[in-house]
Parts: structure tokens; C-alpha cells; sequence
């Protein structure tokens, strides 16, 4: 047979049990929220205490500029001055080389009297030299009015010697019977009477 004593001795004290964990829990709860209390009160100060220990910032330095934080690099030598070439002469083109014939005596002439303003073309004057001489430097006319008069007509044009002394042109010989001297004579002449050679066409 149960003890009833025992039963009657636990149901008191599971009852007291249960009153004194709601009792346990209550202070429990209440303790708990003085510490989340005193926590939270507790959080900023620490916070600003701990803002407080902090140092300040240092203020931020200002950008250097690339070209000042670079050195200065030394200015280059001065290049010397270049010698003066000394002025050389200019070297005058070379003469003209002409062939010692009726073609070459014509190109003679013709750059004579270029030089001295003097008209006349190379087939004017090879008509009339081949009319008057046949091309030969060294024909004369002994039968004429000229040569009845003692001044016969002479050379590549048959040019009388007074005509030749009147219009002979610098820089050719004081022989009428060289001829590139008798060509630019008689050239110099047809031109002051009939304006050049080339408008001769017939005894002048």
C-alpha cells in the first residue's frame, strides 16, 4: 500500500516548485531587462568615449603638380655657330664649240647677232649665202659694177668692203673674208636697209 504521507508531502512542493520557477522566471526576465537596459544606456557613451580617443584626421595635403615634383632638367648646350662657307664663283658655262663649216658658221653667226639684237634666221641666211657664194668663204665677183669700181664684192654674203668696215659687229674678226665676220656684216647691213636677211631675196 502507498505511503500517502509521501504523495501528500510532493504535490505541496511541485506546486511550490512551479511557483518558485514563474518566481525564478520573473526575476530572471527582470534582471535581464535592467541589463539590456544598462547596456543600451551604456553603448553610446562607450561609443563616444571611444570617438573621443580617437585622433582627428589629418587634413588632407594638397596635389603636387606633376612638372613640380619633377627636377628641373639642364638647359641644353648652345649648338655652335656654323662656319660661312666662302662664296665660290660660279664657273661661266663653257663656250660653244662650233664645226668648222657652213652649218657650224651660220650657228656662229646666229648667237653673234642674238647678242647683239641683230634679226635673222638660219634659212634666211642659208638662201642667200647659197644664192650669192654657193657656200664657198672664199668666192669674188671680178666681173659686177662693184668690182669695175675696184671694191669687188667678197666671201659667203659678197660683201664690198666698205659695207663690211660700216657694219661690222663686235666681237667677230676685222676680216671680211673669215666667215662667220663677213655672215654677221652682211646680216647687220640687210638689217638697218630691209629690216633682216631673211627679206632678201634677191642681189642686195
Amino acid at each position: 500500500m502507498p505511503d500517502l504521507r509521501l504523495s501528500s508531502f510532493r504535490l505541496p512542493s511541485l506546486r511550490d516548485g512551479v511557483a518558485l520557477a514563474v518566481a525564478a522566471a520573473g526575476v530572471i526576465a527582470v534582471g535581464t531587462s535592467s541589463v539590456v537596459a544598462l547596456a543600451d544606456d551604456s553603448v553610446p557613451s562607450r561609443i563616444a568615449m571611444v570617438a573621443e580617443q580617437q585622433p582627428a584626421p589629418a587634413p588632407a595635403a594638397e596635389a603636387t603638380p606633376v612638372d613640380a615634383a619633377l627636377p628641373a632638367l639642364p638647359a641644353l648646350p648652345a649648338l655652335p655657330a656654323l662656319p660661312e662657307l666662302p662664296q665660290l664663283p660660279i664657273p661661266a658655262p663653257p663656250a660653244p664649240v662650233y664645226e668648222d663649216n657652213l652649218d657650224g658658221w651660220i650657228h656662229h653667226a646666229l648667237d653673234i647677232m642674238g647678242a647683239n639684237g641683230i634679226p635673222g634666221s638660219y634659212d634666211g641666211i642659208y638662201r642667200n649665202i647659197m644664192r650669192e657664194s654657193g657656200g664657198n668663204p672664199q668666192a669674188i665677183n671680178l666681173w659686177d659694177s662693184n668690182a669695175a669700181a675696184g671694191i669687188p664684192s667678197k666671201g659667203l654674203l659678197q660683201v664690198i668692203d666698205p659695207t663690211f668696215n660700216s657694219y661690222h659687229v663686235e666681237g667677230t674678226a676685222w676680216d671680211i673674208w673669215e666667215p662667220v665676220a663677213n655672215i654677221t656684216a652682211a646680216c647687220n647691213y640687210a638689217a638697218h636697209r630691209y629690216g633682216s636677211m631673211d627679206n632678201v631675196n634677191s642681189a642686195y
